[in-house]
């Protein structure tokens, strides 16, 4: 039964797929003339001059500007984008086109949305476009799309640093060396090895996937949650087995991968309620986004320790404010966003801007997986 469901899941999903792929090849508005164009990315102050591909900062703006500028657009690029007086803000009225990260996100209000008289596409330079509201971006006929891909390897690498950090219960060890102490109890006591244990990603898409692979050669028993099986090739190849109900695969797990993107769905998934039905000692690893977790509830887990570990690079809002309990809970391992735009990520995720640009003023078609929102119809990841 379990298998006809999920037959009849992936069927679904896949006319819904071609539905949208028919839809987005209808031609966008036209883009003749001059353009406005924003990005919004994080300052890299000193460190811009340390490396010449560091390309995802303001001081570098994806290495566009040359190119924009001598097309005859115009191009700003800031990373103040909060409150009503921020820089941003006075752009918003007639640009054309709106580059924003995920790594320091422009929260694209519909607020903002219907003061933006003239913009016609919100590209995301990175991958997960929640910190647009999509359904706005939708009703107002707007084209949002990301480069799709382009750092997924990153994100899943620093997954499996993740993972080996908490099970090796890594930190306490490096803060004894830097604070002059030798304890080996103090580390040893709650160390463990990753071979045997049971890992669950929940979402096994591009990012999943990949981690998935990665955790084959450790020898561990590995689950995923997601709303489509994956291919059986693929399956073999991990080891991985399916687990149709997201609950009874999370009470197997020792450690859980959150790889799910951030819908109306998926926002506040990890709730008290359901953080208590874990494991005691659950290793909890969430580069996703922040808001799938109840902030509170995680701090509450790993104090009690019914979290053993909690790490991640997401948080919500972000930049994580100064008071953020994660901030501050025990066993966590926590980083600014920053799994996602390693170097070589920037390399392709700024070749993949420029390109969609490129299609965007010669009216071509975007690559259709980088679609997220396309003449009304949002991708169905996001439905």
């Amino acid at each position: 039964m379990a298998m006809k469901r999920a037959g009849v899941s992936a069927i679904r999903a896949l006319c819904s797929s071609a539905n949208f792929a028919r839809r987005a090849h209808v031609s966008g508005p036209s883009t003749a003339g001059s353009k406005k164009i924003v990005g919004v990315f994080y300052k890299a102050n000193e460190y811009a001059e340390l490396n010449p591909n560091f390309l995802g900062c303001v001081e570098r703006g994806l290495g566009i500007h040359d190119w924009l500028e001598s097309q005859g657009h115009q191009y700003i690029v800031t990373d103040d984008k909060e409150g009503p007086d921020c820089e941003l803000e006075k752009h918003i009225p007639d640009l054309h086109v709106l580059i924003t990260t995920p790594f320091h996100p422009a929260y694209v209000t519909a607020e903002r949305i219907k003061k933006a008289k003239n913009l016609q596409l919100l590209l995301t330079a990175g991958i997960g476009s929640d910190h647009i509201d999509l359904k706005a971006a939708a009703d107002a006929g707007l084209t949002v799309a990301e480069v799709t891909g382009s750092n997924v390897v990153s994100v899943a690498e620093d997954e499996l640093m993740r993972i080996l950090i908490l099970v090796r219960n890594f930190l306490p060890g490096y803060h004894q060396v830097i604070n002059g102490d030798w304890n080996v109890a103090g580390i040893a006591y709650r160390a463990y090895d990753l071979e045997g244990k049971t890992v669950g990603t929940v979402g096994a898409g591009r990012i999943g996937k990949l981690l998935l692979q990665r955790l084959k050669p450790f020898n561990c028993n590995l689950l995923y949650h997601d709303r489509l099986k994956m291919d059986p090739e693929l399956e073999k190849q991990t080891g991985a087995k399916f687990e149709e109900d997201l609950d009874v695969m999370l009470q197997k797990c020792d450690i859980v991968v959150v790889n799910t993107p951030l819908t109306e769905k998926t926002r506040g998934m990890f709730d008290k309620e359901r953080i208590s039905k874990m494991k005691k000692g659950v290793l909890i690893v969430n580069n996703a986004r922040g808001a799938i977790m109840d902030t509170q509830a995680v701090a509450d887990a790993c104090s009690s320790g019914h979290i053993g570990g909690y790490s991640g690079d997401v948080w919500f809002p972000q930049p994580a404010p100064k008071d953020h309990p994660w901030r501050y809970m025990p066993n966590q391992a926590m980083t600014p966003h920053i799994s996602g735009t390693t170097i070589d990520a920037q390399l392709r995720y700024a070749a993949g801007t420029k390109d969609m640009l490129d299609r965007y003023f010669k009216g071509e078609e975007f690559p259709l997986q980088n679609y997220i929102v396309r003449e009304g119809e949002l991708a169905p990841q996001y439905r």
